[in-house]
């Protein structure tokens, strides 16, 4: 059996990655293989089930299917990886094993350990294989990056801030009140805060 670690400069494909050990976290890019070493944090994972938990109580009952990591999606045999969250409408991409193909929504939640693997790789494959609404969560920041596919192209991202409402292109019934996402309360946006010499602000 063949690991990542023992060749750092092979190309890895789907024969590969279905041998490696259940319990190991591996993603695989364009043939190069990423592991997912370290945990995700408190905060990273109430967000991740916020999302999961709202999207699928809007969906119960309707054809389609959310998902919450680890779930494998299988874009072709040099490209396999695990969302956050996501949804996928066409159930003929749905298998025992693994999500064949792009789903309609992706969501990632950005952590300091994977920024760039959301930013820059995973923002290039989930446009080249035409996923058509991919959302960047900033835990930091409590905003959300929408990128949305148009003639096979991501634009500049729609930037949702915690305390507005977040219209899904991929599921137009579905709208996100990113306060509860975030948990964060609506009331402070009405607190006046007092600052220096009395000047309200």
């Amino acid at each position: 059996m063949t690991y990542p670690e023992e060749k750092a400069s092979q190309l890895f494909s789907w024969n590969e990655y279905k041998e490696w050990p259940e319990d190991e976290r591996w993603q695989i890019i364009d043939g190069n293989a990423y592991c997912m070493t370290a945990a995700p944090n408190i905060r990273h994972q109430k967000i991740t089930g916020n999302f999961y938990r709202i999207i699928g109580n809007s969906l119960a009952g309707k054809p389609c299917v959310p998902f919450i990591a680890p779930t494998d999606v299988v874009f072709d045999d040099f490209n396999i990886v695990h969302p956050d969250v996501l949804v996928v409408c066409d159930k003929t991409k749905i298998t025992d094993a693994n999500i064949q193909g792009a789903p309609d929504l992706v969501i990632e939640v950005i952590s300091p350990s994977n920024s760039f693997m959301d930013k820059k790789l995973k923002l290039e494959l989930y446009e080249r294989f035409g996923v058509p609404e991919y959302l960047l969560i900033d835990p930091v920041g409590d905003l959300v990056e929408r990128f949305r596919l148009v003639e096979g192209k991501y634009g500049r991202a729609d930037i949702f801030p915690w305390h507005e409402e977040l219209p899904l292109v991929s599921l137009p019934a579905l709208v996100i009140s990113l306060w509860e996402v975030f948990e964060r309360d609506l009331a402070e946006l009405n607190v006046v805060k007092e600052g220096p010499k009395g000047y309200r602000v």
